[in-house]
């Protein structure tokens, strides 16, 4: 019995979301992917499957999720799927998206921060199913002699048609030679793992393409390659990106998630829904249809938005709590994580927002009282020289939007 669903239901499940901008690579990988998974089904090998990720910061976010949802999809298809992690590559650091070189890491800078991207990983991927791996195992192993076989498939001129080193050209900025063997790096890491399949941004196109180049020279087969659109971060501009500081990570608090995702600008709200959530693309076309005919208020599908996201990677109960926290932040109720302050002597406002830890400074204790940002028990502050007693009963501080401080008596 064949262990894999049929050809034509793996394509209409694998090739959804997929972008190229161009038609004709679209139509190309499609085919190739066709004629992969009809070989498949005959030898009854699984594809080998795999998208990298550069540890540049400790935690997964939310961009990171579209490819890992789709390995996920290879994954309960029946195919063999490998995570990545680039504790090499991460050590140049992507320039596909930058207009100016990334700050270098050693590798131990990058196996530290991968340490807890493996663990992430699983909040998607099926831990039993999944090949964890690192490509320093075979990066770090190239001779001076390997590096230059590797370059020696390509033009400068080919490095400078891309559009970030084209306006750093142009800009006279520096194009530093490093930056360069990143598509090298990666190209080789599809045929040090004998790749059929790999997973990237559209970004990442460059990049793939290099792995299909080199396999070719080394009489293997080219990879196909599937590329996704990139996810705009909270300022609804820039992709997401942690050191942008744009990024909702995947192992933050359920309401932090939530409420970034709540306060994402309206423009991007369609691309989160169909590149983020689980919902079919139908139920996704209806909810934004209803909100156009303004039978659904834009509010309330943000917050369907942020329960599922939560719910997706913690679960329905974080979810629900997320919502319900959310709410009372909305009605200027304290949430059920805010930090609790044992008040044990009478003290000034100032000095509370300080101790408690909702300022970093009296200074900036005493601006947001003069700029109208705190409230007690949901009321405006409007004094600096406001004092509290502990008279046994709870007080709720709010300090801007987000920042809750429960005062309880000694």
């Amino acid at each position: 019995m064949n262990k894999f669903p049929p050809v034509d239901e793996q394509m209409r499940i694998l090739m959804r979301g997929v972008d190229f901008g161009d038609e004709q690579t679209y139509q190309s990988m499609e085919k190739e992917l066709r004629e992969r998974l009809h070989a498949s089904e005959d030898s009854g090998r699984p594809l080998r499957v795999y998208c990298g990720y550069d540890p540049s910061s400790p935690d997964l976010h939310l961009g990171h999720t579209i490819s890992m949802r789709k390995l996920r999809q290879f994954q309960d298809l029946g195919h063999d799927v490998t995570f990545l992690i680039g504790t090499f590559t991460g050590m140049v650091g992507d320039p596909s998206d930058k207009e100016s070189a990334r700050r270098q890491q050693t590798l131990s800078d990058a196996l530290g921060k991968a340490t807890s991207y493996a663990e992430q990983a699983f909040r998607v991927l099926d831990r039993d199913k999944t090949k964890i791996r690192y490509n320093h195992e075979w990066l770090s192993e190239l001779s001076f002699a390997d590096v230059i076989g590797l370059a020696s498939h390509f033009t400068v001129q080919q490095f400078l048609t891309r559009e970030n080193f084209a306006k750093r050209f142009e800009k006279n900025d520096p194009i530093w030679l490093h930056e360069f063997f990143y598509a090298l790096m990666q190209g080789y890491d599809a045929v040090a793992q004998e790749t059929d399949v790999q997973i990237g941004g559209t970004d990442q196109l460059f990049n793939l393409m290099a792995g299909r180049k080199l396999m070719e020279a080394h009489g293997m087969r080219p990879q196909v390659v599937l590329t996704f659109p990139i996810l705009e971060g909270t300022d609804g501009v820039l992709r997401m990106s942690k050191s942008i500081g744009n990024a909702i990570g995947i192992d933050e608090p359920p309401g932090v998630i939530y409420t970034k995702v709540l306060n994402l600008p309206d423009p991007v709200m369609r691309n989160y829904a169909e590149l983020v959530t689980r919902w079919e693309q139908p139920e996704i076309d209806a909810l934004f249809a209803d909100v156009a005919a303004g039978t659904l208020e834009l509010r309330e599908l943000k917050h369907r938005l942020a329960w599922e996201i939560v719910s997706i990677f913690q679960d329905d109960a974080a979810a629900n709590q997320a919502a319900d926290d959310a709410r009372r932040m909305y009605e200027g109720q304290a949430p059920s994580d805010a930090p609790r302050f044992v008040l044990a002597e009478t003290m000034n406002i100032l000095d509370l927002l300080l101790a408690g830890g909702v300022v970093q400074s009296k200074g900036e204790a005493r601006r947001l009282v003069e700029q109208s940002g705190v409230r007690l028990d949901g009321n405006l502050v409007e004094s600096k020289e406001l004092m509290l007693e502990p008279n046994g009963d709870e007080r709720v501080i709010q300090a801007g939007k987000r920042k809750f401080l429960r005062v309880v008596p000694a």
